[in-house]
Order: C-alpha cells, then structure tokens, then sequence
C-alpha cells in the first residue's frame, strides 16, 4: 500500500514544502494539496518547489476541477513540471466543490468533466486534443505521463470513474462505503473492457494518531462537513432515501443547516457540529497506531493501493512521523 499527504496550501508556502519533505523521509510517496485559488494559495507553484526539495516524491491536486483554469493551462503546468522533475505528477479532478462555489459558480456537470479528463491528460502526453473545436498540441512536450485520478460518490461519477479514469479517489475511509464504491468502480472498468486492476484506489482522509479519541474526533469532525457538502449534492438528485445511493453515506447530513467556506477543511469548523462521532469514527482513522494498521489492512483487502492523510490538525507532524516509524512498515510487503 502507497501512502500520501494531503495538506492545504496555508502560508507560509514554505511551510507546505518542509511538511512534504518530512512525509518523503516518512515513506510517503505522494504528496497532494488542495485547488482553491480564492481560499489557499496556488497549488502548482508550491508543488515546483516540493518536487525541487525532494527527491522522488509524486505531487498532485487533490483536486482541480475543469472549472477554475484553461485546460490547457492545466496540460502545460503538468508536462513543465514534469519536463524540469521527471513524472513526477498526478492529476486528482472532481466537479470542483469550494474553489467553484466561493467564486459564485456551480460545481462542474460530469459531461465537462469527462471531456476535460480526456482533453488535459492527451495535451500533458503531448498528444493532439480538439479544445472548444479547435485542434491543440503543445508540441514540446516529449515523454511526459500524467496519470488522472478522477474523485467521485454517486452512482454516475462511479461508473466514470471505471470507464475514463487512471485512479479513484474516494474521500471517507469507511471500510462498507469503501467496499461499495471500488465495487461499482471496477465493474463498470470491466463493463467497459478495460482491465479493473489498472484503475489505481485511492482512499483519502483524516488520520489522527494519539490515545485522546474525544480531541483527535473533533480536530477531524471538520471532514464530516466536507464531504456532507458533496452527499447534500447526492441527496437533492437522488432523493433522500434512493436505492442509488447508500444511507450510510446520506442518513447523517439531516441535520445540515448550511455551510460557510471560510472555515472550510479547519478543525473546529462551526458548520460541522451535525456530523456525529460515529461518522467522525467510520470516515476518519483515529486512535492508537495499532488502530490505524488494522484499519488500513481491513482497506487493503478491499483493494485500495493508496491511503492519503488529510493532516490539517493540530498533531500533523506527530502524525507524519508515528505513520513513518509505525503504521507504513506495518503495511510494508508481506505483512
């Protein structure tokens, strides 16, 4: 199992950039931030300083949406980073949920998506791509790869996810939701002809390492509201109670009164006070280091190859570490 680094891009940028450098000496071999441009900083200018300050680690955005900037522009950033650093990147994409809306746009629709997937990684591989009818080649990229790892919950991003994406990237680490979601990913690869297994699983979220569950649930009960904002999106197309949609990923937004971006992805965020310990427990990994290992064995054997700590808590550098000393070579071959 692979391991990544989920931060977002707080000033000082510098900081961002040491705590990826701590993460690569840990054993983590990704390192991804958030796309918001109006709440963080600019992701891809940390990211060429992340990639110059370490030495194999993998740089992404966990994720750009089609929405914010050209696809073209994406494609370019990509293949310039990849060019000066070796391929040494992957793109997480979604609909876009805070970057869109704090802009006053709505997220994107999966058809957009869709194309964008399509159109980003062929221009990044130095491939032609018809952009707005018109046909593009950046043609000085050579030998660049970017692998696109699309994040998704509903029934109709899922079954893109199989068919289009190189990766899925699934924010909760509940093991049935988990279990749930790989299995409609993979069945619509095979549907689709492809092979499943080369669709990369990815489960992201907060981990917090410490015996004091009652502070590290509400460090994290912020992650409950993130991805409420994209279940409140499930639930208004699907009904509150579809067969399309699992409970256990809807039943606890009922008591959602609204949600402010300003304390977006911040423990203590005011707007989370409606997620309930048990959601903190199932979509989080909380506890002892021998709680996280059994946790992510459990992920493991349902076929997720990465899991990525979302650390914006007030025990992130003990979290890299204890993941390092205690938890990767737990997860290491064979074990």
């Amino acid at each position: 199992m692979d391991f990544g680094l989920v931060l977002q891009t707080d000033p000082p940028g510098s900081r961002t950039v040491g705590l990826m450098r701590r993460a690569e000496r840990n054993g983590f071999r990704y390192g991804w931030t958030f796309d918001s441009a109006v709440l963080w900083q600019e992701p891809y200018v940390i990211h060429s300083r992340v990639l110059e300050n370490t030495e194999k680690l993998i740089v992404g955005p966990m994720v750009t949406n089609p929405g914010t900037r050209s696809w073209e522009v994406t494609a370019s950033t990509f293949a310039t980073l990849n060019e000066m650093y070796g391929n040494r990147t992957v793109c997480g994409i979604g609909r876009g949920d805070s970057a869109m809306r704090v802009a006053g746009r709505k997220p994107n629709t999966l058809a957009r998506l869709s194309e964008a997937m399509s159109v980003i990684r062929d221009l990044a591989e130095g491939r032609e791509a018809v952009l707005d009818g018109t046909p593009v080649k950046l043609p000085w990229v050579r030998d660049s790869k970017l692998p696109v790892w699309m994040g998704a919950y509903g029934p109709k991003a899922l079954a893109m996810a199989g068919r289009e994406a190189d990766g899925f990237i699934l924010q909760l680490a509940d093991p049935y939701l988990t279990e749930y979601m790989v299995k409609a990913v993979r069945v619509a690869a095979v549907e689709a002809g492809r092979d499943p297994d080369e669709v990369t699983i990815c489960v992201a979220a907060p981990a917090y390492v410490g015996d004091d569950l009652a502070h590290a649930r509400e460090q994290c009960r912020w992650f409950g509201g993130m991805v409420g904002n994209h279940v409140a999106d499930l639930v208004e197309r699907y009904g509150e109670n579809s067969d399309l949609v699992p409970t256990a990923l809807t039943d606890y937004i009922k008591a959602r009164q609204g949600y402010d971006y300003s304390h977006h992805g911040r423990a203590g965020n005011p707007d989370t006070a409606f997620v309930p310990d048990e959601v903190v427990d199932r979509f989080c990994l909380l506890g002892p280091a021998e709680a996280h290992v059994q946790r992510l064995k459990e992920l493991r054997e349902l076929g997720v190859d990465q899991f990525a700590v979302y650390a914006m808590h007030d025990a992130t550098e003990s979290t890299i570490d204890a993941y390092g000393s205690e938890i990767i070579p737990a997860l290491g071959a064979g074990s």
